[in-house]
């Protein structure tokens, strides 16, 4: 499978973005950062409801609005496509803009599954365009620093990694905002994909690719079809292992990433800004590093830079693809398979078909 890495950079000194679908994860989180980013500036959203891609538009000071995804990606003022919709609607967005002969930055997760990723990948190699993900936690500043804490000797040599996560499914509260979370045909499966992808996309960052994964997932609420609860354990190249757990089903929260080695330990939290925590002989010391403003602008800003000539990003389709994989292992017990489109046929998926629903 090629890669497009020699795709020329644009003869410009201003990527012009549009972005496909300007929701909620567009408003504070990435939207402000194609406008803040050096090099980098917001001509152009869609959304189907044309009224509310109107007032995305007038509130962020965008030139422009549509309601039809193939008008935005046409747009010869558009240079590159954001595509901020639900992992359902990426594999037809990313045809579109491959075909447009433009580069893409997929919201994350990637797909719904591997093969939509490969097809994605394929696509692009054959457009001769850049794809990249938006797994930021690669750009930010204080994930840079816990990378650099665990894996530049700080505590010694690396030999193991666990992660904790629990909190109540946010669908079962707010149903309206949430239920494509937790929706196979529109998400890929449950909130591990939407949640979970985060933590493993950074580990491989980290660490390279998870090797000798394995895991298992289960249904306990009766609201939802998909997984609610997941464990899985693997090893790193350097022959570290590790184990993982996600438990939407519980009214207790967690969120801990730990990292063990030799001489000592760096434990954070991935979800919020609290000081990182190395503990080592010397004793203990606090790194407090506050997440940017609009926490995917260093991420924009790499990719900006990239596709001016400048740099390379961290987050590409091909890396997205290995985060895909490990997810689809660990949950490929419950959907009874992941190689075909297991979102058709939920009645044959033997996590959903267990007693453990209530």
């Amino acid at each position: 499978m090629s890669d497009p890495t020699s795709a020329p950079p644009l003869q410009r000194t201003t990527v012009r973005w549009g972005i496909l679908g300007c929701g909620d994860v567009t408003e504070v989180k990435s939207g402000p950062g194609f406008r803040k980013a050096r090099g980098s500036a917001l001509i152009a959203v869609m959304r189907r409801n044309g009224a509310l891609a109107a007032d995305y538009a007038k509130r962020h000071g965008v030139p422009r609005w549509y309601d039809d995804a193939r008008a935005l990606v046409a747009d010869p003022e558009v240079d590159a496509v954001y595509v901020a919709t639900p992992p359902g609607s990426h594999l037809e967005l990313a045809y579109l803009v491959a075909a447009a002969g433009k580069p893409c930055y997929m919201e994350k997760p990637m797909a719904r599954h591997t093969p939509e990723c490969d097809a994605m990948i394929s696509a692009f190699a054959a457009a001769k365009q850049k794809l990249f993900v938006a797994y930021y936690r690669r750009a930010m500043p204080r994930f840079e620093k816990v990378r650099e804490l665990a894996t530049g000797g700080a505590i010694g040599r690396l030999t193991g990694i666990t992660y904790r996560f629990a909190t109540p499914t946010p669908a079962n509260s707010d149903p309206a905002q949430n239920a494509w979370r937790v929706a196979a045909a529109h998400a890929g499966g449950g909130l591990l994909l939407d949640v979970g992808s985060h933590v493993l996309d950074f580990l491989d960052h980290c660490v390279g690719p998870l090797e000798d994964v394995q895991g298992r997932a289960a249904r306990h609420s009766a609201a939802i079809d998909v997984e609610d609860a997941v464990a899985m354990t693997f090893r790193t190249a350097t022959g570290a292992l590790g184990a993982a757990s996600w438990n939407f089903c519980t009214a207790a929260k967690e969120d801990t990433l730990e990292f063990l080695g030799t001489a000592g330990r760096v434990s954070f939290n991935v979800f919020n800004a609290e000081p990182i925590r190395l503990e080592t002989a010397r004793g203990v010391e606090q790194f407090a590093i506050p997440n940017p403003e609009h926490v995917a602008q260093p991420l924009i800003q790499l990719i900006t830079d990239e596709l001016l000539g400048h740099g390379t990003a961290p987050s590409t389709g091909e890396s997205a693809r290995r985060t895909q994989l490990v997810m689809d292992r660990v949950l490929d017990a419950y959907y009874g398979g992941r190689t075909d489109e297991f979102w058709t046929r939920p009645t044959t998926w033997p996590g959903r078909n267990t007693q453990y629903a209530c």
